[in-house]
């Protein structure tokens, strides 16, 4: 019975806590058991067309998403050499020619390692492998001239150390014939910054892929009522190419359509207003801006950042009797990691942040908070339709790209952002007076970082509007039940550093924020803008990213010419199938 307990564990618990070491080894676990059926199928579905293995990489494609599955260049050698009796070279092409490896993260912390302790107890013949293939890779840059002792430490694929580590993001380099990061600036940090050591050697090997979102998911089934409004305005063609969605640039000046396009959102914040209600018990009214930042709880993504600005406008409202231009209804939703002590705490400061400004008579027609509880897809599908701002605030060079920016921006919500990720590109295709920048630059950062120049108290010695706010953590203003219970913000911020550089860009996200607050009156320039994100989404459609994998990295060919793709049906109606197409 403890047996069948401890193999249903593989796939029964959802991201174990790898703060402990059982957690560690359950995840480990899972991520071998889910490599080792997917290669295992794609080895016997191969096999059952071809006698041996030469024509595999023109058959198959192996994309890491991440370093999850980097154990797929291991499982896969194993299966070539060890069940199918091909020479190490010979695997080894076939590998290097087969996988692929798209990075999603620039943090060190978030770079997966894997202990040689636990890799050698658990996985014992792949830990054989990965030592076989850094053998190998080191001694190839014996060739090269520049790589000198410490290079070839840092390019390792085993990180030497009291405890050794296996990094798993060198092993998908050295394997992959193709690494990827997902956005332009992403992209060109992954080679100057997180593996520059790797884009010199292997320069051609790098390159960019912009994220996309499906079209039909994030705008057809998600907003049909807007959809609908698409089809009447533009025809359906935007369905299966997201391009035609351009043709309605000359319409974002016309009154009668502006109207409609406005009485869509409205009757989506209408629908999202309910469902807050009835999961928070806060009320919103749909008249006030949709303020809406919905993602993974994170420092780096820096919701805090965002309650940092709440709490300076309530205190605006209570002790300066300064209203704000614009109420606002400010929503929440998102989950942390089970060992992440800090992003539970940025949750717990947003629901007492919320219950103090929500009963405050004073404040609540102007300013109501809602966090809303277990986040997920189906949930997601109601949020960002009805969304006036998305909040895009993370940390410069520290987000690859994001993807819930772009499902905003379909949907016709104007995006408040950091020059960071795709937040980049879509300044760029939506044009930046469309969109609210703000914050230092990556390079910026890097710089005060490197150089020791960020001390996050001289801007709260220097500016009044950022001391009161942090303060509040001071005089358990929103804790009064639990004293001292926020000090920790206060103390990391002030006086550790403040890693993610909520202080200094604190003064340019209040003073945006204004200037939103106006903008939101001018009720036919703020409708302009929701209408040309939406027009000029284009770029993001995951059609276009996966056509540019497919050109670029699977090497796939087009149809034959003797082969005609299936017609499109058209839709005249709203949606009511799972793609809002209709099936037969």
């Amino acid at each position: 019975m403890e047996q069948k307990i401890g193999s249903e564990n593989i796939s029964r618990v959802l991201y174990p806590s790898d703060s402990v070491m059982a957690g560690k080894e359950l995840r480990l676990v899972q991520e071998y058991f889910l490599v080792a059926c997917a290669v295992r199928d794609i080895a016997r579905n191969y096999l059952a067309n071809h006698n041996d293995f030469e024509l595999f990489p023109e058959k198959v494609a192996i994309q890491m998403n991440d370093t999850h599955p980097a154990l797929a260049v291991a499982e896969l050698m194993r299966v070539l050499v060890d069940e199918n009796n091909l020479d190490w070279d010979d695997a080894w092409e076939i590998t290097q020619k087969t996988v692929a490896y798209t990075n999603h993260t620039l943090l060190p912390e978030a770079l997966e390692k894997w202990s040689v302790a636990l890799m050698e107890r658990v996985l014992p013949r792949h830990m054989q492998i990965i030592y076989g293939i850094n053998f190998n890779f080191l001694r190839t840059l014996n060739a090269y001239s520049w790589v000198d002792g410490e290079k070839v430490r840092k390019m390792s694929v085993i990180e030497e150390g009291h405890d050794k580590n296996v990094r798993m993001a060198h092993l998908a380099i050295v394997a992959s014939h193709a690494v990827n990061g997902v956005s332009a600036l992403h992209s060109e940090l992954i080679r100057t910054s997180l593996v520059p050591e790797f884009a010199q050697l292997w320069p051609a090997k790098f390159s960019n892929k912009t994220n996309g979102v499906a079209p039909r998911r994030w705008l057809l089934k998600t907003n049909p009522q807007l959809s609908r409004l698409l089809c009447e305005s533009i025809g359906d063609a935007w369905i299966t190419n997201l391009q035609e969605l351009q043709k309605l640039e000359p319409l974002a000046n016309d009154a009668a359509f502006q109207a409609q396009f406005a009485k869509v959102k409205v009757q989506n914040k209408l629908k999202l207003a309910r469902i807050i209600r009835d999961e928070t018990g806060v009320s919103t009214d749909p008249r006030a801006m949709f303020d809406v930042q919905i993602k993974r709880i994170h420092e780096y993504k820096r919701q805090l950042l965002n309650v940092l600005r709440v709490i300076h406008d309530y205190l605006r409202i209570v002790e300066d009797g300064d209203a704000p231009k614009t109420p606002r209804a400010v929503v929440f939703a998102g989950k942390a990691a089970p060992g992440y002590w800090a992003a539970k705490q940025i949750i717990k400061l947003i629901h007492n942040v919320a219950a103090v400004v929500n009963k405050d008579r004073k404040a609540n027609q102007l300013l109501r908070i809602a966090f809303l509880p277990d986040y997920r897809v189906s949930l997601a599908e109601s949020i960002i339709p009805a969304a006036d701002l998305s909040e895009q605030i993370s940390t410069a060079g520290m987000e690859a790209s994001g993807t819930g920016n772009m499902k905003f921006m379909m949907n016709g919500a104007v995006t408040v952002a950091t020059w960071d990720g795709a937040n980049i590109e879509i300044a760029q295709e939506a044009g930046e007076e469309n969109v609210y920048i703000f914050g230092l630059r990556a390079e910026q950062i890097e710089l005060m970082q490197r150089n020791g120049l960020y001390h996050a108290r001289e801007y709260y010695d220097r500016d009044p509007r950022i001391k009161r706010v942090l303060d509040c953590f001071l005089n358990d203003r929103f804790s009064s039940s639990e004293p001292g219970l926020f000090r920790w913000i206060f103390d990391e911020l002030i006086n550790r550093g403040d890693r993610f550089f909520h202080v200094a860009d604190l003064s340019q996200y209040i003073e945006i924020n204004e200037k939103i607050d106006a903008d939101f009156q001018d009720i036919a320039k703020w409708r302009r803008m929701s209408i040309l994100n939406t027009a000029r989404s284009h770029k993001f459609s995951s059609d276009r990213t996966i056509e540019e994998y497919s050109a670029d990295i699977w090497n796939l060919k087009h149809f034959p010419s003797g082969i005609q793709e299936p017609p499109t049906p058209a839709v005249t109606s709203p949606p009511t199938s799972p793609i809002g197409l209709t099936v037969e």
